[in-house]
């Protein structure tokens, strides 16, 4: 078996992976620089699971060449070989990118212009020197395409970035709406964060108020185009209907015979000598799965007869293309089956979510069984590493930075910003991140002084740090892992300074979660019994006596985590498991009330899914959220769909117009009847923001009653 050196560390920590191809050989991108991708290059995506499984990509610029595409090809095969067959393979092509891909990516994509061949290399530095015009799009899944520096690229309805190293200014057209300003503002911090570490000054402009050094880029200003519609395709089929196909000889010339014509299957058709492909290509996309007694030839070859069957359908070369294991068998496929069931209802050893491209429609009403072919993987954050280096961290108070007592790193309160120093070893070179996180709580000069700070001390080091902002309530895995194995406790507000903390007499309950990298944070949230989760581990405090309460669908590893929150919180810990609380427990939770008890999030096979509808195109769509939502991606001008399974919500945004209040449910109830795995009859909840009952909230690690009272663009222009 050929093992390149690069496969030494593939798969062998939870996250992120990613190389380009160059010079026909596998070549690492920077951690920094991810989610940026040159269009003449392929790449490699890999990512694990703490469990393990993977998920490994090919991506194709559109204008790579064949001998990049066929050497992406080979390096896939190989490294699906050395991970043991164990991974599922996808195809992704520039613009046309599975949910699954774009999920890893929540600030967005960018799509750089030119390659390897043409000298650019992914390098990350501090040149002041850049010129580059970056345009927006999207308002779940970020794209930022690089576009030529022109006020003929500009439109009306969209964000542009004008990219002048020193300075970013984000262009906002006079009919862009405030979700997108907040999207394009995540990509513009981003670019500051890991592109210029720190060291770059945004502004935001509107259409009509351009500053003079815009002026001398770009030239005199000529007419902006009007609006634009988004390219998506028009797809009106039946997304019901699918084909099954036996797949004879893989390894050599691809021979198909048909099983049967139209979903939904039988899971006893699928053979386990042999390969099958499931056809969903007027879906644009299509299925191979590997049986376990299949040969190894037939295996290996699996991606190469998706190609020559989409080749012999004359399907699109943009079809999506997903090879999957035995035992591996994604949300997506496994809803073609009527009577699927996995090895004890779990999922199996390559975990894998994924989703496909939403139906836009144009002038017709919204097609809402294209949303079936959407199911999102809890994507993570890249991992730099196990978090096992050396930690330094300081607050921020009167301008200056304030060295927290070790004893107390890994506490974060809401009324503070923090500078996190991380050094770590990597080819025997020492590296550093500067991770800032600010509370939500905290002054608007304590925000500037830890951006202030933040250059300073990367100054000092001689700008070598990469530089991560955080926002209370969105840390990255990697960020939680630094605190040795301990959850990341955070409190809802106060300070850590002396005096600061809140009254210790006072009750307390803090949310305890695990992600998928085995990262933990105790969140403090409202001390009522509405906050509860049966999935999850909470700590109550009160001033006679501390519990540990365990959700019928939360671990033995969150409850050891919790009792590290006791340790810190004071007081000795009663274990209470849900269902046998004692009379006093609900007494300091205000009494009994419904809490969030469905035990979908428990290992489900059938993880929800969050889509926005919105008319902000000129016509209702719906669009998922792709990767792990959070509350912060309920768009307070659209309303939101959230499928968990056995039932449907309608949150409506204050800000929603009457079209979109309108549809919206005639899209969630198209939604439950065109669903191919003959859900019909559940029960769908309107809901609207600021009313969230449990059953709602209860999906969102550590729902904020407060996050609006704060305007989402007030509050991310304090972080510019």
């Amino acid at each position: 078996m050929v093992v390149h050196k690069e496969f030494q560390t593939a798969g062998k920590a939870p996250g992120l992976q990613i190389w380009r191809i160059e010079n026909m050989d596998l070549k690492p991108v920077p951690k920094g620089l991810y989610g940026s991708f040159y269009t003449g290059d392929a790449y490699i995506l890999l990512y694990t699971t703490a469990a393990p499984s993977y998920n490994l990509h090919m991506w194709l610029g559109n204008e790579c060449s064949q001998d990049e595409s066929g050497a992406a090809a080979i390096f896939a095969t190989q490294l699906d070989d050395f991970l043991g067959g164990k991974p599922v393979q996808f195809r992704e092509t520039q613009d046309n990118e599975s949910h699954t891909f774009t999920g890893y990516f929540k600030s967005g994509i960018q799509y750089k212009k030119g390659g390897v061949a043409s000298g650019f290399k992914h390098v990350v530095t501090n040149d002041m020197n850049v010129k580059r015009l970056l345009h927006i799009k999207g308002r779940r899944a970020i794209r930022a395409t690089e576009v030529d520096m022109s006020w003929n690229n500009f439109n009306k309805g969209d964000c542009f970035i004008v990219d002048l190293g020193q300075f970013i200014y984000q262009w906002c057209g006079s009919e862009c709406n405030r979700f997108e300003r907040l999207k394009a503002s995540e990509v513009a911090i981003g670019i500051r964060d890991n592109e210029r570490n720190g060291r770059a000054k945004i502004s935001m402009v509107e259409e009509g108020s351009e500053p003079q050094e815009i002026i001398d880029v770009l030239g005199p200003k000529s007419a902006i185009a009007p609006a634009t519609p988004d390219d998506e395709a028009v797809e009106i089929s039946n997304k019901r209907k699918a084909a099954l196909y036996l797949i004879s000889d893989a390894s050599g010339s691809m021979k198909s015979s048909q099983v049967a014509e139209s979903s939904p299957f039988k899971q006893a058709m699928l053979a386990p000598n042999d390969c099958f492909i499931l056809d969903n290509g007027v879906d644009n996309k299509i299925f191979l799965w590997k049986g376990p007694g299949a040969s190894t030839e037939e295996r290996k070859a699996a991606m190469k007869t998706a190609e020559q069957f989409i080749k012999s359908k004359n399907y699109s070369t943009k079809t999506q293309i997903q090879v999957i294991p035995a035992g591996g068998e994604t949300t997506l496929f496994k809803q073609f089956f009527s009577d699927w069931k996995d090895k004890d209802q779990t999922t199996g050893p390559s975990q894998a979510y994924t989703i496909g491209k939403i139906a836009k429609v144009p002038q017709i009403p919204f097609d809402a069984s294209s949303l079936h072919s959407n199911h999102a993987m809890a994507a993570q954050h890249s991992m730099v590493d196990d978090g096992s280096g050396k930690v330094q961290i300081w607050r921020v108070e009167g301008g200056e930075k304030v060295a927290v007592d070790p004893a107390t790193y890994g506490q974060f309160y809401g009324g503070d910003c923090y500078l996190i120093l991380y050094s770590y070893k990597t080819s025997g070179r020492e590296k550093h991140i500067i991770y800032t996180w600010q509370g939500q709580k905290s002054t608007q000069d304590e925000l500037a002084a830890s951006a202030f700070l933040t250059v300073k001390l990367d100054d000092s080091m001689g700008g070598s740090p990469v530089q991560v902002r955080v926002t209370q309530g969105q840390e990255p895995p990697h960020l939680m892992s630094l605190f040795k194995g301990k959850p990341m406790i955070i409190y809802t507000g106060g300070t850590s300074r002396k005096g600061g903390q809140s009254s210790a007499t006072g009750t307390r309950l803090f949310h305890l979660r695990q992600g998928s990298t085995k990262a933990a944070r105790a969140v403090e949230v409202k001390p009522s019994a509405s906050s509860l989760n049966t999935n999850d581990v909470f700590v109550l405090k009160t001033a006679a006596d501390t519990y540990v309460w365990k959700g019928v669908g939360a671990s033995d590893e969150e409850v050891a985590m919790a009792k590290h929150v006791v340790s810190v919180l004071g007081g000795s810990p009663s274990d209470v498991s849900e269902g046998k609380e004692p009379a006093a427990f609900w007494t300091a939770l205000g009494g009994k009330k419904e809490y969030q008890t469905s035990r979908t999030l428990q290992k489900t096979v059938k993880p929800p899914r969050l889509f926005g509808c919105s008319n902000k195109t000129g016509r209702l769509i719906a669009e998922q959220v792709p990767g792990e939502f959070t509350q912060s991606d309920l768009a307070t001008d659209d309303v939101m769909l959230l499928d968990t399974w056995d039932q449907i919500f309608l949150w409506i945004g204050n800000d929603a117009n009457d079209v979109e209040k309108t549809g919206a449910p005639k899209i969630a109830q198209e939604y439950i009847n065109s669903d191919p795995s003959g859900r019909k009859g559940i029960p769908i909840t309107t809901i609207k923001q600021g009313n969230e009952p449990p059953t709602f909230t209860g999906w969102f690690m550590a729902w904020d009653p407060t996050m609006w009272d704060t305007d989402p663009l007030d509050r991310i222009r304090a972080r510019f």
